[in-house]
């Protein structure tokens, strides 16, 4: 699997190559429960360069995932998006993931329950607030319920283990209830056993993104 400093340290030369052919690169920071699965899907689109999962919005330095996932640090489980502007807009990029969670629920999503498995969308500047703010009253409007997902001032971003990086494309064996299996088909068992795709699709209909 990946080696998180090595992305890093890819994803700082790549920047600078599109800063120097004149395009710059961005970010978008949002936590949508389970980090592999909004990893996953965002990895997917044109002019996103690449996601990291990670920790976010809480208290506690350098935290574990344990120590997240156990409660009490504060930190929703979240993932950073590097995308190009010119070829995809933060505004897509917000209606995409509003479209792709269920943000009517303030208690977590879908089978992952918890502080740190809530929504949330971080913003840095006064622009970026704008943008999120619209993009769930947009949400709302087309949803007719009440959007729950807050829009929050950025905290620091500590990237999460490396295993859990690209998890779900991983070939490494895992240990589950179905036996020893390769870990990108242990993901795809967990995300159809947790719900998300069918009550993104049951809340959404034909809005509904990444699924099929």
């Amino acid at each position: 699997m990946r080696d998180v400093k090595t992305w890093v340290l890819a994803g700082l030369i790549g920047i600078g190559a599109f800063l120097a052919n004149g395009a710059k690169a961005d970010v978008l920071t949002v936590a949508g429960g389970c980090f592999w699965c909004v990893e996953a899907d965002f990895e997917k689109l044109p002019g996103v360069r690449g996601v990291v999962s990670g920790y976010t919005g809480g208290t506690v330095d350098n935290p574990t995932y344990k120590q997240v996932t156990r409660g009490g640090t504060g930190h929703y489980e979240a993932v950073q998006i590097d995308f190009n502007p010119a070829r995809i807009s933060r505004e897509v990029l917000l209606e995409k993931f509003l479209r792709s969670v269920d943000p009517t629920d303030a208690g977590g999503q879908f089978c992952d329950r918890g502080d740190s498995y809530r929504t949330a969308i971080f913003v840095s500047n006064a622009g970026e607030k704008a943008a999120a703010e619209a993009a769930i009253s947009k949400a709302q409007g087309a949803l007719g319920k009440k959007v729950v997902t807050p829009v929050l001032k950025a905290a620091r971003f500590y990237p999460a283990e490396d295993y859990h990086q690209d998890y779900y494309k991983g070939k490494n064996l895992v240990v589950t209830r179905f036996g020893p299996i390769k870990q990108s088909k242990a993901y795809k068992k967990y995300r159809d056993a947790c719900g998300r795709d069918a009550r993104v699709k049951q809340l959404w209909g034909n809005a509904a993104a990444f699924v099929n």
